[in-house]
């Protein structure tokens, strides 16, 4: 989660590596990751331009350095899959 909310505010892999003291492939590797354990799609990347998608903006406005709150929030996101996949 500290990842993902560093590269949304930092609007930039690389920016949140710089600041997190990680490799711009290892943000990468965690963001991808944090996709796959939540089943949904995060960021809309390209090569110019990184932007949050629904499920990403609800995923940081729900998130906090409290771990509790950050289950609440992944089961918040699991749960729109679910929905979206029923209809």
């Amino acid at each position: 989660m500290a990842v993902f909310s560093r590269v949304v505010a930092t609007g930039s892999l690389s920016s949140a590596a710089r600041e997190l003291g990680l490799s711009p492939a290892l943000v990468s590797r965690r963001i991808a990751a944090s996709k796959r354990g939540l089943g949904v799609r995060l960021l809309h990347r390209t090569t110019r331009s990184l932007r949050l998608t629904d499920e990403g903006a609800s995923y940081l406005d729900t998130c906090s350095p409290r771990p509790g709150r950050n289950r609440r929030a992944d089961a918040a996101v699991g749960a729109g899959r679910v929905e979206r996949k029923a209809r």
